[in-house]
């Protein structure tokens, strides 16, 4: 897990082209979402966190956001995931 604002601009950027982060979340909310979620662009910067894996962001305690992963999302209501 990495923190929004421990990165620059050009690093965090650089970690997206590579494949280094695939995924954002909220540390507040504890929400993880894909990295074109609209909701997920909202949020404040100090509240941002980016992740690796989905795997990654579940050990964390983070689920899947309800708007731009809902099948994941529905699962993980479910108690399947």
């Amino acid at each position: 897990m990495k923190l929004h604002n421990e990165l620059s601009e050009s690093e965090l950027r650089r970690l997206i082209r590579e494949r280094g982060i695939c995924l954002a979340g909220n540390c507040k909310l504890h929400i993880y979402g894909t990295l074109r979620c609209r909701s997920g662009k909202r949020m404040k910067t100090e509240n941002r966190v980016f992740f690796v894996s989905e795997q990654e962001a579940l050990e964390m305690g983070y689920r899947p956001c309800g708007h731009c992963m809902t099948a994941t999302y529905k699962r993980y209501k479910n108690g399947s995931l």
